[in-house]
């Protein structure tokens, strides 16, 4: 099957699936069918599928990040302290593990094409993705605390591993010590999990900044105070990449990384 030919073929798979959906026409242009299989794996609910779907689902999210482009952090230049600052779609990075700014739920983002990174990665992965998620907190037993960490398979994704954290939400104008020390807890947890099972690499994206409303020059002062005391205390020798999307979060790390240099 063509490209084409595995998207029609994945949305009729999922219409189908669901008799709600049975008067759902497909669209005509290739955009809106792929936003309405996205839409489709978003609201789906954790549950298994048939191995023909995951066949044709994987072959055709692989070929849509490989048309994206994918980015292997081993060509990123050097740096002295491993620590990086990448500008991009973190849903591309192949390295060991990527980070995915959760929910308490942790079983993804279910808005239809919703804009949040959990979102993102849970289209990108795939379905097993959420069904490892729900897996992972039916064992569990309850919603995960804030500051804290699980990891999952990458699955359709570059990087091997997915690290899924849930980070504070900010209610008020002023950030209180306590969320700040949440905050950090997240950074400290992701690389702790990294460590333990044996990567070199890791992604974060700017945890709590977007929907969870953190400030955005505050989150990546935590963000970087607490990596770079991890890696002093624990001798770590974990790559670490800081992963923004947007120029003013570039701008924010570029100057905290070249004042830490210069001090």
């Amino acid at each position: 099957m063509t490209q084409d030919e595995k998207r029609i073929w994945l949305i009729e798979y999922l219409l189908k699936e669901d008799p709600a959906y049975s008067d759902t026409e497909i669209p005509a242009d290739r955009n809106n069918q792929w936003l309405l299989l996205r839409s489709l794996m978003n609201i789906r609910t954790a549950k298994p599928i048939g191995k023909d779907f995951l066949s044709v689902q994987d072959e055709f999210l692989q070929e849509e990040t490989r048309r994206k482009g994918v980015i292997d952090i081993n060509s990123f230049s050097p740096s002295d302290d491993n620590l990086y600052i990448w500008q991009g779609d973190i849903t591309t990075l192949k390295c060991d593990a990527i980070v995915n700014a959760a929910n308490s739920g942790m079983t993804g983002c279910y808005a239809p094409c919703h804009i949040c990174i959990d979102n993102t990665i849970h289209t990108f992965a795939g379905i097993q993705l959420r069904l490892e998620c729900a897996e992972i907190m039916k064992r569990q037993g309850h919603e995960e605390e804030t500051g804290l960490a699980k990891i999952t398979n990458g699955w359709n994704l570059p990087a091997s591993y997915v690290i899924h954290t849930v980070g504070p939400i900010i209610h008020t104008a002023r950030v209180s010590e306590k969320e700040k020390d949440r905050l950090a807890s997240c950074y400290r947890s992701c690389l702790a999990i990294a460590d333990e099972k044996g990567l070199t690499s890791i992604a974060f994206c700017c945890i709590s900044t977007g929907e969870f409303h953190f400030p955005n020059e505050l989150a990546a002062e935590v963000a970087t105070s607490a990596v770079r005391k991890y890696l002093q205390e624990t001798g770590s020798q974990l790559k670490v990449v800081f992963n923004v999307f947007k120029d003013e979060d570039r701008r924010i790390y570029e100057k905290l990384l070249r004042k830490h240099t210069e001090a």
